[in-house]
């Protein structure tokens, strides 16, 4: 995969071209050559522009290749403070876009874009917090136990007394057309028994 270099002082960003075929060891030596420009020059922002590339019917990464390609970023020396935005012309297997996502949530600060405009936007814009901090490979992770929670005992239920319980005016209703019925002795028959067994 061929690599076209360009350092853009105007905007303080690098812009790192390829053409050709998308390849697993081509991209991780693009990280690199991308990261090494970035820390000779002491620039934090790099554009990634991949609209050169063209993908075919099937996906030229699997979620391991994209794995191993964003655990390189420490290994070619990029910094939490840098940022990256992908460029590309189509991702009809969402790779790019994949890439981007897991990078962020490996805490670097990286997007993918299908606009130019919208690349360089967000190149220049802000500071942006990044998803966790900068760890050394010394330390380990502490695990974290969370207790889990005990069932809460049943709800008991709660007795109100009569002249607490507030009817609705549809029980009401019913209640009064149950009572008429059972004065005119067809109680058993009557619609407004029904209705009142429908709002039990």
């Amino acid at each position: 995969m061929p690599l076209e270099l360009q350092v853009i002082r105007a905007s303080e960003f690098i812009r790192l071209g390829a053409h050709g075929h998308f390849d697993l060891a081509a991209s991780k030596t693009a990280l690199a050559v991308l990261a090494r420009a970035c820390r000779k020059r002491g620039i934090e922002r790099a554009l990634m522009d991949l609209r050169a590339l063209r993908p075919g019917p099937k996906p030229m990464f699997s979620r391991a290749d994209l794995i191993a390609l964003v655990n390189t970023f420490h290994e070619v020396g990029f910094t939490r403070q840098q940022r990256l935005a992908v460029l590309y012309h189509s991702d009809p297997h969402h790779r790019t876009r994949l890439f981007a996502f897991l990078s962020t949530l490996r805490g670097w600060t990286v997007r993918a874009f299908d606009d130019f405009e919208q690349a360089m936007s967000w190149l220049s814009s802000g500071e942006e917090t990044v998803a966790r901090p900068a760890r050394s490979p010394t330390e380990k992770p502490i695990p974290v136990r969370v207790p889990k929670r005990e069932a809460d005992p049943a709800a008991q239920p709660i007795a109100l007394h009569a002249h607490q319980v507030k009817e609705s005016g549809g029980r009401k209703r019913a209640g009064s057309a149950l009572r008429r019925a059972s004065r005119t002795g067809c109680a058993g028959e009557s619609p407004a028994r029904s209705r009142l067994t429908r709002y039990h």
